[in-house]
């Protein structure tokens, strides 16, 4: 049989076909009773039953990519952390506001439509959107010769999520004096990665770093992005006032938590209260780059930040453990934040 007129133009239909039927039984193990169609269907269906039960229920919803932390997976050609990042980046954007995920789609591109590397990504997908309680209820998945390069893709994700108005964090509580808690970050996440490529383009990314306590640097930067649905839901469990969450990514602290300060608000982070992960002082000195710049880029070992008043910091850390540490306070400002002791 003579190559098809597509196929010869660089899309393969079968390849296609292949990619759904190796993803196939990741994807549907994140159905549950609200999906009324999903895989296959030209749009997928989720029943509104599933906030049936609260008084006021708003839709929140969120689009992201992975950015060119694609390009350190097509270096090391892995490809089963990236789903994870995509996820776990779009939960906790939505969940700042207090919403709980509902379902999630992706989006998948590619020069060439390699099965095996496609289904991967997308049962890595698969397994974020189960942790979070999420079906993956559709996406796409595209073969584009010529637009993207050979051996790389593009990954984009959209999240949909709810939460009951009368229980939306939008930061309008948030006063003078509160503390500013801090969860750590697994790693870089999904942001910054083309500064780290270029600061670290001469290392060997497969060797042990004496610099990284032995691990290697492809480790360390595929380390997928953290998930902070588990630990704000314990907190609002035991009844923690939250006045106000920021999930810290590109544009790192000083673009991200400002994004929650109301008028006549700003805030002093001090960079000494918390241990900044070694992978960013390997940055910072490879690439020549100033503290600034590095707080401007990356999270720096900041995930998520969680405003609270100060009588709440030790029902927090009974409630979610050490790993939480205060890292600074509201003051009066005009939605700017100082990074003290850089």
């Amino acid at each position: 049989m003579s190559e098809s007129k597509y196929a010869a133009a660089g899309v393969d239909i079968e390849a296609g076909k292949k990619a759904t039927d190796l993803m196939k039984s990741a994807v549907k193990a994140t159905y549950n009773d609200h999906v009324l169609a999903g895989l296959g269907a030209f749009g997928g269906l989720f029943s509104a039953k599933a906030f049936a039960d609260m008084a006021n229920p708003v839709l929140v919803a969120s689009t992201d990519g992975v950015g060119t932390k694609t390009r350190v997976a097509a270096r090391l050609n892995r490809w089963d952390t990236i789903g994870h990042d995509i996820v776990n980046h779009c939960v906790n954007d939505i969940l700042v506001q207090g919403a709980q995920p509902l379902f999630f789609l992706d989006y998948v591109a590619s020069s060439k439509l390699e099965p095996e590397q496609i289904a991967t990504v997308v049962r890595g997908i698969a397994g974020a959107c189960q942790a979070a309680g999420a079906a993956l209820l559709g996406g796409e998945t595209a073969e584009m010769p010529g637009v993207y390069q050979e051996g790389e893709l593009d990954l984009v994700g959209t999240i949909i999520g709810v939460v009951d108005q009368d229980k939306i964090i939008d930061g309008s509580q948030i006063q003078f004096g509160d503390k500013i808690l801090a969860l750590p970050s697994s790693g870089l996440h999904t942001n910054g990665f083309t500064l780290a490529r270029n600061a670290l383009a001469e290392e060997s990314w497969i060797d042990p770093m004496p610099e990284l306590d032995q691990q290697k640097i492809g480790d360390v930067m595929l380390a997928p992005h953290r998930s902070y649905l588990p630990q704000i839901a314990r907190l609002q469990e035991v009844g923690v006032d939250i006045h106000g969450l920021a999930h810290i990514t590109g544009g790192g602290v000083y673009d991200n938590l400002p994004r929650v300060l109301p008028a006549g608000c700003g805030a002093n982070i001090l960079a000494e209260s918390w241990e900044i992960p070694a992978i960013f002082n390997l940055i910072q000195q490879k690439g020549e780059i100033t503290a600034k710049e590095m707080f401007h880029v990356f999270n720096m070992g900041l995930g998520m930040l969680i405003i609270v008043d100060e009588e709440e910091e030790s029902l927090i850390r009974r409630t979610i453990g050490n790993e939480v540490v205060t890292v600074g306070e509201i003051i009066p400002g005009d939605q700017t934040v100082n990074v003290l002791g850089i």
